[in-house]
């Protein structure tokens, strides 16, 4: 089933895509209200309503090695930051390139969106947790990331984190092809069985210290290929199974 979020009627609503419609319903996992809208047209919002966005780093050996940061060894623990629900933007949607930054950067990744309030998750249920699967668009101002204390600003400002188009709810999220394209030219091309960490890794790991929340999403990592954006740009982000996240760099 794929699970969408939209503006209809001056307020968002959730629905279930169905032959090229939208059949509204009461919640996220709610019953249909009986109305429906056409597919085509409707104003996609962000299929999460997070109170938190867990963002995994570093999770993929040869985007380590991009960035200058292979010590020889793999992590032994994945690396976490945190966005809030600010940074999300919906499908098909422009982000300003930010006046403060001088190397604006993609990263394309896999995004899970928890469907039911999880903590102290075990490797053989924890895939339970999960609603729906969607792609995610990590913006980053990297040469912020470099020079201040935490990435509040290189990651978790406005908008910096598109996700869309819908939730992918029947899928595996072992072995999923990851790409990025700029302006039609794929600058990313990876699979999620290359993770360092994978989906159950990430989700028992997490959940271990703090609460998922209904809503609450988490990305799971960028492969290799990650690099600059400028004004104009469209970044597409396309993960198997799932479909095609579009954002407009302003």
């Amino acid at each position: 089933m794929r699970i969408v979020r939209i503006e209809h009627n001056g307020a968002a609503h959730w629905g279930q895509i169905e032959d090229q419609s939208i059949y509204l319903t009461g919640s996220v996992t709610g019953a249909r209200t009986g109305e429906k809208v056409a597919l085509e047209g409707a104003k996609l919002l962000a299929p999460a309503e997070p109170s938190k966005i867990v963002c995994v780093g570093r999770n993929y050996l040869d985007h380590i090695k991009e960035l200058g940061n292979d010590t020889g060894d793999l992590p032994k623990e994945p690396g976490i930051f945190l966005k809030g629900p600010n940074a999300l933007a919906e499908q098909g949607g422009t982000v300003e390139y930010p006046a403060w930054t001088q190397n604006f950067h993609f990263e394309g990744e896999l995004a899970l969106v928890i469907g039911q309030r999880a903590r102290d998750l075990k490797p053989d249920t924890a895939l339970a947790a999960v609603l729906g699967y969607t792609c995610g668009l990590d913006l980053t101002a990297r040469d912020l990331q470099k020079t201040d204390l935490q990435w509040f600003r290189a990651k978790a400002a406005d908008r910096f984190c598109p996700l869309g188009p819908w939730l992918e709810t029947d899928l595996n999220p072992t072995d999923l092809r990851v790409q990025t394209r700029v302006n039609g030219e794929t600058k990313q091309d990876g699979r999620t069985s290359h993770m360092i960490f994978d989906v159950v890794q990430i989700l028992t790991y997490v959940s271990k210290f703090v609460t998922l929340e209904v809503g609450d999403v988490i990305l799971t990592g960028t492969p290799e290929g990650v690099g600059p954006l400028q004004k104009g740009d469209t970044v597409e982000v396309e993960v198997e199974g799932i479909g095609v996240l579009r954002t407009q760099i302003g």
